[in-house]
């Protein structure tokens, strides 16, 4: 089963210093149609204007991942940790029992373009944790790159959820495959360029959910970057 989500169907919101799309319901966009795709809970495309930012905020159970399309993203949080993040960098934080962080454009000059992605964890109330990986384009080029997963494995980012994202960078020829196990999803992400997913033409900032198939298709693609997320139900 295919279920598509154009790009001009996401929410939105706007503040002056910051413009965001909501693939699912969050803040003050709120769609019964669209709270999550199993343990997915949220992706946000943010830009964030030079110097600006999110001050600092709390959040518990959730599995927090950032993902740096351009510019700097400056992080803090109450784990003492501190970093600025730029393309090609992955960011897990684990609320857990709690945290406060804060999130700043780095830059007084240029904008910061990012996608923060939460996850629901599989356990509650566990300490918080923090982890960052750098995976440069090459390494995403014509494959699936794991960025994060259960146990950490090929080097990705770990989380407390039973789920796998990848990222590729396609183009031309290139044609990938990801088999899914059955009883599992697959939530696809454009991110920018187009490509077509499980016959499915797809263009920036698009997304398709994907249930009882045995297999994500990716083909046909544009200078295109794109999340695959293997999900639980």
């Amino acid at each position: 089963m295919l279920n598509v989500r154009k790009a001009n169907e996401r929410g939105a919101a706007s503040f002056g210093w910051l413009n965001s799309k909501h693939s699912f319901s969050f803040g003050h966009y709120q769609d019964s149609k669209h709270m999550g795709f199993g343990p997915l809970r949220v992706i946000n495309e943010d830009h964030v204007s030079p110097g600006r930012g999110f001050d600092s905020h709390g959040h518990r159970n959730m599995e927090i991942i950032s993902y740096v399309l351009e510019g700097a993203l400056e992080h803090k949080d109450s784990m003492g940790n501190g970093s600025v993040l730029r393309y090609g960098d992955v960011q897990r934080m684990s609320a857990g029992s709690g945290v406060v962080h804060s999130e700043y454009n780095h830059s007084k000059d240029e904008g910061v373009h990012f996608l923060q992605i939460w996850i629901e964890p599989n356990t509650v109330n566990e300490a918080p944790g923090y982890e960052e990986k750098h995976f440069d384009a090459a390494s995403k080029q014509g494959r699936l790159r794991l960025i994060a997963s259960h146990d950490g494995r090929e080097g990705s980012v770990s989380m407390r959820q039973d789920a796998s994202i990848y990222a590729t960078i396609m183009n031309g020829d290139d044609v990938l495959s990801h088999p899914l196990e059955a009883g599992r999803l697959a939530y696809v992400h454009m991110i920018r360029g187009s490509a077509t997913v499980n016959g499915v033409q797809l263009g920036g900032g698009d997304a398709l959910k994907i249930s009882l198939e045995d297999a994500v298709r990716l083909e046909k693609a544009e200078a295109a970057e794109i999340l695959v997320f293997d999900l639980p139900q």
